[in-house]
């Protein structure tokens, strides 16, 4: 496909945006919810700053700083955040403020990133390590959570803290050892240590299915933790790069044939309900390109991860009306809590939730393997 045509889709999405209302936050636009602080901007605005840095173009730069200035006070307090929730989500669009703080030199950002710290020292943890995945859910860790919390926490031990990243490592291995079912080669969504969720197996903790967008999360966290590393994190490389190489050589097994792409529960392609999804598949792309790219799978997955983002394309990027929209996302899935058990980690669950056009839980992650696309 022409690939000039993403671009013309991206201007529009930063052109018909406001700070305090994205068109890419369909949750927020249909729960009616204020503007608040958020994981779905944070993976736009890491997205568009890569294209910034690509393309040099200064218009991607002014706008992020313009939706972030409009969320971050000049204390350092942010729109809607409260510590107190322990939201490994809330973590996320904290990575955009490194970028900032260097590019303006406006210290709210450096003071917006200690007050994200304090949270990272202060998050409740698992008898294993591992973050909880909010305060309400507690002893519960989620595959999402990993690159929430683990991308930010990286950069900020890299860039301000003291070099040690032997938790960040732990982490991942406790996941890799807890949640990874080496017959399928996939990860479960959601590991309880507790074994008390209703969602979770009595024996093992762990949630029923493998949700894509999930090990989506996951292996981007990898993929991203890796490229931050100082190049003297010679056995921290070393890790988490073998638990990335096992993760991307064992999902390729899970590749439609038909559309190229990955499917909402990974490991049942075909079962009716099930579908092919945009922002897992998205995901998956990225970190397939990335990895090789960086050396850390082989580099036959460039071409692997190119043609899962031209599946994606082929099949959800259409115009109507004159302008491109980005189809196939799932626009949210979770487990419990105790007060919506609807949410279970069943496969009826997971094929349930709505079905949308550019939320950025699909777009950020497409731009996101776009950006890879112009590096091959």
């Amino acid at each position: 496909m022409k690939y000039d045509v993403i671009d013309k889709y991206i201007d529009r999405l930063i052109e018909e945006t406001q700070p305090d209302a994205p068109i890419w936050n369909i949750e927020n636009i249909r729960l009616g919810k204020k503007p608040a602080w958020n994981y779905i901007d944070g993976c736009m605005m890491t997205s568009l700053y890569t294209i910034y840095k690509q393309t040099g173009d200064k218009k991607y730069l002014d706008f992020i700083d313009r939706f972030v200035d409009y969320y971050v006070f000049d204390d350092g307090s942010i729109r809607g955040y409260k510590i107190e929730t322990y939201n490994l989500d809330n973590l996320n669009e904290g990575r955009i403020l490194f970028d900032l703080y260097k590019e303006t030199g406006k210290e709210k950002y450096a003071k917006a990133i200690e007050l994200l710290h304090r949270q990272i020292v202060e998050q409740p943890r698992t008898e294993y390590g591992n973050f909880w995945h909010k305060a309400i859910y507690p002893h519960q860790v989620w595959l999402d959570g990993m690159y929430m919390s683990e991308v930010f926490y990286t950069r900020y031990v890299a860039e301000v803290g003291n070099g040690d990243f032997s938790e960040i490592v732990k982490q991942f291995k406790s996941v890799f050892d807890h949640m990874y079912d080496k017959e399928k080669r996939l990860y479960y969504h959601g590991w309880d240590c507790s074994k008390q969720a209703f969602w979770a197996d009595d024996k093992t903790g762990l949630s029923k299915n493998f949700w894509l967008r999930s090990i989506g999360w996951y292996c981007v966290a990898l993929t991203d933790v890796l490229s931050y590393l100082p190049e003297n994190a010679v056995e921290e490389k070393k890790a988490l790069g073998e638990i990335f190489k096992a993760t991307i050589e064992g999902l390729e097994q899970y590749i439609d044939p038909k559309t190229n792409m990955f499917w909402q529960v990974v490991d049942y392609i075909g079962r009716e309900g099930n579908y092919a999804e945009t922002s897992g598949s998205s995901m998956i792309a990225y970190a397939m390109m990335k990895g090789a790219r960086l050396g850390y799978v082989d580099k036959r997955f460039a071409e692997v991860g190119k043609n899962v983002f031209n599946g994606i394309c082929d099949k959800y990027l259409k115009e109507t009306d004159g302008k491109l929209n980005l189809g196939g996302i799932c626009l949210v899935a979770g487990l419990g809590p105790e007060t919506n058990r609807r949410r279970d980690g069943s496969y009826e669950y997971y094929i349930s939730e709505p079905v949308v056009e550019n939320d950025a839980k699909g777009t950020g992650p497409f731009v996101m393997a776009y950006t890879e696309i112009k590096q091959l």
